[in-house]
């Protein structure tokens, strides 16, 4: 009976948080030791190591478990012990306070129903004090009991103690958080440890395991939508195995299943026993949170690792943006525009700092517009993933709501996610598998824009031989690549030696020229490439054909300058041989041009310089051909096609 009923018991995660020195170590195995929930032998051994090391015996020596700790004097790792009181069972995690150690201390955090967070009597509230608690609510962390430690040192003053309440509860309040109790306590003389002191009769309040009994428990796992990262895919015999943890909800054979982000959908054909099915035994007809699976489906569909497997009613927020709230930890700044790594479960993807939106001092709460984000400080940043990316928001599922940055194989950072103020881009209509049709797999122009962040698009570049349009159309390019953008120059030089490489300078060869790029950049813009063709196109007529090959695509960008000016650069000294007449029919000299009237972009590069000519470019690029698919992605009214 005693087993059955240990089994029934509740748990529950609590973070201890603090300042280095502040006393974490030392509370918490005070706390097991006055509980007694120390394994036999434990105290002792601890005590005779002290005296075989001659060194005095530390309350902290029953937690670190790490030899390094002990030479160091703090705590480097987080540390888990199961710990029970008579109301329930729980993990403890002690996380470490020290400045450089923050990432685990975030670590520990993410994944507890409640936290203990320790000041120290004597020091008064710290600036790591303030980052701690913000953290806390930053990962979500609602319940929170705050131990003033070390009252001994102060004398156990309850008027000392109430000047550390009155600002810490201040600094909470000010952040969103209302701590549940702040409990003096000494954690080297056990005083509110598990009862009341007989050195502060003033305090009323619970001790510290009263306190910890206080918290409630959040729902299970089990009780969240179901999120089924998908870990791996196994074949044995004729049979496929989709493989995974259960983060959230549950699962029965018979449940239609939809994986993100490819929307396509199938049925539970059986749950697997993993990894031998023993003889004669069943396999299960269902499973939930916690629990490592293997499914197989009633139909062939494409799934791979990364994937994310949900019911089709609440499935995970689909977009291409979102907003992340997070701790930078890296030892260079997180800037705009950089790239990095983003881990949610077993997803990972490429993503770019979009926007900086904001930067929170965590010691007095002043917000920063902009800038890039130091080490150790807050912010909230929009990210943009190429293509389509499956999360919730933290506050409707923590599992899937966390995410953390890498670069160079390194955690930099870590938040949670909010997709506030974002559409779900999720398309209503059902993608069935049961054949394989050609329209079914179609990269639609909507996906490519998504996965690119831009729209297809031509700009077609024209004006006399030294006008500058090479010079130009290389200097976009690299603006635009470095950005992470699709983009391709085509220019004389690439077309002439292969496609086109059978065509003369006649009238009709030129025509000719201009009808075949016309049409490749066509191509290049319906597969979402940002593609500039830098070619004199003197005729207007040719011009018109150019625009009616991609007519929801196609840019005329005039690249303006007089005959004077383009003779005297004459960077191949073409015209030095058009006036002798070594070359006929050349632009401008033999052969017309006829100057575009209506261009959607005009530079003047005799008046601008090729700085100024360039950033006019990246605007007009970022405002006619990025601008509409953030804008898409955000529309209320949008229904999954978009005129994007």
């Amino acid at each position: 009976m005693q087993v059955a009923n240990e089994k029934e018991r509740e748990q529950l995660k609590i973070v201890i948080v603090g300042h280095v020195d502040h006393g974490k170590s030392t509370l918490v195995g005070r706390l097991f030791h006055d509980t007694d929930s120390l394994p036999e032998g434990k105290f002792e051994s601890v005590l005779a190591a002290c005296k075989k090391r001659g060194m005095p015996f530390e309350w902290s020596f029953l937690m670190d478990s790490l030899q390094a700790e002990r030479d160091q004097g703090i705590t480097i790792d987080t540390s888990q012990i199961w710990f029970k009181t008579k109301a329930r069972d729980y993990v403890i995690i002690d996380a470490p306070g020290h400045k450089e150690f923050l990432k685990n201390m975030i670590s520990g955090a993410a994944s507890s129903d409640a936290a203990l967070l320790i000041i120290d009597a004597k020091e008064g509230v710290r600036e790591q004090s303030k980052r701690h608690g913000y953290l806390l609510h930053l990962l979500g962390v609602s319940q929170i009991a705050v131990a003033v430690n070390k009252m001994d040192l102060i004398n156990y003053s309850q008027k000392e103690f109430a000047i550390i309440e009155k600002e810490y509860r201040a600094y909470l309040k000010s952040i969103g958080v209302k701590p549940t109790f702040v409990i003096p306590i000494s954690g080297r003389d056990g005083d509110c440890i598990t009862g009341p002191s007989e050195n502060m009769k003033w305090y009323k309040g619970p001790s510290i395991v009263e306190a910890l009994d206080h918290f409630t428990i959040t729902p299970p796992l089990s009780a969240f939508p179901l999120r089924f990262p998908i870990q791996d895919v196994y074949k044995f015999d004729e049979r496929r195995l989709i493989v995974g943890r259960l983060e959230s909800g549950s699962l029965t054979v018979g449940d239609e299943l939809v994986f993100s982000p490819t929307n396509k959908s199938a049925r539970i054909a059986s749950i697997e026993n993993w990894p031998d099915q023993k003889q004669g035994a069943k396999n299960p007809i269902s499973a939930s949170a916690g629990m490592s699976v293997a499914v197989t489906l009633d139909d062939q569909i494409f799934v791979e690792r990364g994937q994310l497997a949900s019911r089709t009613k609440n499935a995970p927020f689909l977009t291409n943006l979102f907003r992340g709230k997070l701790f930078w930890l890296g030892h260079e700044p997180l800037a705009k525009g950089k790239k990095y790594w983003l881990k949610i479960n077993t997803c990972e993807y490429t993503v770019e700092v979009k926007e900086i939106e904001k930067i929170v001092n965590t010691d007095n709460l002043k917000i920063a517009a902009g800038g890039n984000v130091e080490r150790n400080s807050v912010a909230e940043v929009v990210f943009r993933v190429r293509g389509l990316i499956a999360l919730d928001n933290f506050a409707e599922n923590p599992k899937t709501g966390r995410f953390v940055l890498v670069e160079n194989y390194q955690i930099v950072g870590g938040g949670i996610i909010d997709v506030k103020g974002f559409q779900n881009l999720r398309s209503e209509r059902k993608v069935k598998s049961t054949n394989l049709h050609v329209v079914e797999n179609r990269i639609t122009p909507f996906e490519r824009n998504l996965a690119n962040g831009h729209k297809g698009g031509v700009l077609w570049f024209t004006g006399l031989s030294g006008s500058g349009k090479t010079t130009l159309a290389g200097e976009l390019q690299q603006r635009l690549f470095a950005r992470g953008y699709q983009v391709y120059v085509l220019d004389g030089d690439n077309i002439r030696r292969g496609l086109n490489a059978d065509l003369g300078f006649t009238p009709k060869d030129r025509s000719e020229n201009i009808r075949r790029v016309s049409e490749v950049a066509a191509l290049f813009a319906d597969a979402g490439i940002i593609v500039i063709t830098a070619f004199i196109s003197p005729y207007k007529n040719d011009r018109d054909h150019a625009r009616a090959a991609a007519p929801n695509a196609f840019h005329s960008v005039y690249i303006k300058a007089d005959l004077k000016t383009c003779e005297k650069r004459d960077p191949k000294g073409l015209y030095k041989k058009a006036r002798k007449g070594e070359i006929a029919n050349f632009t401008g000299i033999s052969a017309p041009f006829e100057e575009p009237e209506n261009a959607d972009l005009v530079l003047d590069t005799g008046k601008k310089s090729i700085g100024e000519c360039v950033a006019l470019l990246v605007d007009y690029v970022e405002q006619n051909l990025v601008k509409p698919v953030e804008q898409a992605a955000k529309k209320s009214d949008y229904t999954g096609g978009a005129d994007i």
